[in-house]
């Protein structure tokens, strides 16, 4: 009788806590106590160009095919840049929720490149506000010309065609339409065009887009090249500038666009635009970026 009574007590008591804890998580619910991160802050792991604060999560590959046609100003014998075209392919993989790791192969420069990037601080509120989401890059990537096309005739290591990006990614989704993006970035070169010319270039990049419809939205991004001390770059180089639409096609994301840079990777775009706006040295382009689920969600 004692055993008995004394297992309906328990019985009463455990029933009891977890009435408890229910009550407890709706009160939370309720109150808004419960932790609410912002997602979709960006459509994809890249603003046009550059990089969003966005990775992919756990288990999900993104195939993206990137291209840049000639410079508009090449006139009708080109058409217009439309003979000409730069490709880049690229796997994105996410490792965990909070790490990515990426390849990808380009024909500017022939590059082979490969990166991971971090989640440091998501947006959020209720129990836990945070204001910003936080997401550190960086990249490697190596170039594969031919020393004759490099103009080289003594021999170079393979370090010596290597270059090298580390970025701060901090964005803000301010509302359901608008978000924006700051990306100050460091881009080392092993190999430039003459002994004088810089091997560091630092900039401040911002990126911003807005929701026009459910699935289409303007994107804009821009990147300061802060000049060099003593310049003596062989080559002169302009800030770039892209403009473009992202559209949602179900499984894909399809975005065309505008920008003065042929490249596609940091090192290049950032660095190396030699074209500019003003005088139509624009390039047409498209990305077109492909998610497969590897791993099945928990």
């Amino acid at each position: 009788m004692r055993l008995k009574t004394l297992l309906i007590l328990v019985l009463i008591i455990q029933s009891a806590s977890l009435y408890s804890q229910d009550i407890d998580k709706l009160l939370e619910e309720a109150t808004g106590n419960e932790t609410e991160y912002t997602t979709a802050t960006f459509k994809s792991t890249r603003i046009i160009n550059g990089q969003s604060i966005e990775r992919m999560p756990i288990g999900q590959l993104d195939f993206r095919i990137s291209h840049r046609f000639g410079q508009f100003n090449s006139g009708y014998y080109e058409l217009w840049g439309l003979d000409q075209a730069n490709i880049h392919f690229g796997l994105d993989y996410g490792i965990t929720n909070w790490m990515m790791v990426g390849i990808g192969r380009g024909t500017y420069e022939k590059t082979y490149d490969g990166s991971f990037k971090f989640t440091i601080l998501r947006q959020s509120k209720g129990k836990r506000n945070m204001p910003i989401s936080l997401s550190l890059f960086t990249s490697i990537a190596i170039n594969t010309l031919y020393k004759s096309a490099l103009g080289i005739e003594s021999k170079i290591s393979f370090w010596d065609r290597a270059s090298y990006v580390a970025q701060a990614l901090v964005a803000r989704k301010f509302n359901e339409r608008f978000s924006f993006e700051l990306n100050p970035t460091y881009v080392h070169r092993n190999m430039v065009g003459t002994e004088m010319e810089p091997n560091d270039v630092w900039s401040m990049g911002a990126g911003a887009r807005f929701k026009l419809t459910k699935r289409i939205s303007l994107n804009a991004e821009y990147y300061y090249v802060i000049p060099p001390i003593n310049d003596y770059r062989s080559t002169k180089t302009y800030n770039p500038l892209a403009v473009g639409f992202d559209i949602e096609t179900g499984g894909h994301v399809f975005q065309l666009l505008l920008t003065n840079s042929v490249s596609m990777i940091e090192k290049g775009f950032i660095g190396e635009t030699t074209s500019k706006w003003n005088n139509a040295g624009i390039h047409l382009g498209f990305n077109i970026s492909r998610v497969f689920g590897l791993k099945k969600a928990k």
